[in-house]
This record gives structure tokens, C-alpha cells and sequence, in this order.
């Protein structure tokens, strides 16, 4: 599908996954073309599934969610409906803000905001631990943040 994307199609990503805010008139000015060709050109790429949606990022520690942990959840033999009621309950819990099931002995990877290390404490025992055939959490409290992005590479890096 990459194929189908020529190098405006790739500015214009590049520059929406910066500011999404930007108007069509400002961003067709700095892709090189008029107004009505780069709309019809966002419209494609969100036609064709390469933008999912627009969103605004906002500042967690802002809004008192001054930590960032990531928690290794295990989980036991579940039946499907079981399975599906877990995935369900992480959906509704807004602290989540993502979940992975990933390889290993541990069957899912959350990455969650909390305010304070008691409050996680209580999220843990009250919501975590609650959620159908939740045997363990393994908790990883982050000190700092290096690197935050939403962008997506627009292509592979070559290696040699």
C-alpha cells in the first residue's frame, strides 16, 4: 500500500503527524500545491485507512497523572467469553492507556497513568486484579521519559 503514496502524500503525513491543527490552505503551502488538490489528498489518505483520526495530545502530569507505569499482567486459562470480558474491562478502564498481548510469561503489557504510587496501589487490588484469570501484575514504574512520540516512520530504515 506504502507504493500508492507519492512525495506529497509523504509531506503531507510528515507535517499532519507534527500539527495536526495546521488548516488545508497552510499545509498545501508548505507541500507546494493549491488548496483543493491537497484536501482531496488528505480525504484519500483518510479513505484509505493511513490516517485513523486526528487527536489532540494532551499533558498527563497536567492533569495530576504524574506517573507512568507499565504493568505485565498474567493471566490464566480463560474461556473465550472470559477472554473477551478481560479485554472489555481494560477498554473501560480510562488509566489504561494501552494494552498489548505479547510473547513470554507474561500474556499482556499495559501502559497506564496514575497519580501517586498509593492510588496505583489501590488500582491494582480494585480494578487490575479484578479483571477475569488476572493471576499476577509485575509492575514497571518509569523515572523518566527520553522519548515520546506519536509518529510513525513513514518508511523503513535501510541498513546495510
Amino acid at each position: 500500500m506504502q507504493d500508492e503514496l507519492d512525495a506529497i502524500d509523504m509531506k503531507i503525513l510528515t507535517l499532519l503527524q507534527r500539527d495536526a491543527s495546521m488548516t488545508t490552505a497552510e499545509l498545501a503551502e508548505k507541500v507546494g500545491i493549491s488548496q483543493s488538490p491537497c484536501w482531496r489528498r488528505i480525504q484519500r489518505l483518510h479513505d484509505d485507512g493511513y490516517i485513523k483520526g486526528q487527536v489532540v495530545l494532551v499533558d498527563r502530569e497536567k492533569l495530576g497523572f504524574d506517573m507512568q507505569i507499565f504493568a505485565q499482567v498474567k493471566i490464566g486459562r480463560l474461556s473465550d467469553e472470559d477472554r473477551e470480558t478481560f479485554f472489555r474491562g481494560v477498554q473501560n478502564i480510562p488509566e489504561i492507556l494501552e494494552c498489548y498481548t505479547v510473547f513470554g510469561e507474561m500474556d499482556t503489557l499495559l501502559k497506564i497513568v496514575a497519580p501517586n504510587v498509593k492510588w496505583y496501589q489501590e488500582f491494582v487490588f480494585n480494578s487490575l486484579m479484578k479483571l477475569p484469570g488476572v493471576e499476577d501484575v509485575r509492575s514497571i514504574v518509569t523515572l523518566s521519559e527520553a522519548k515520546n512520540t506519536t509518529a510513525i516512520p513513514l518508511k523503513p530504515r535501510k541498513f546495510q
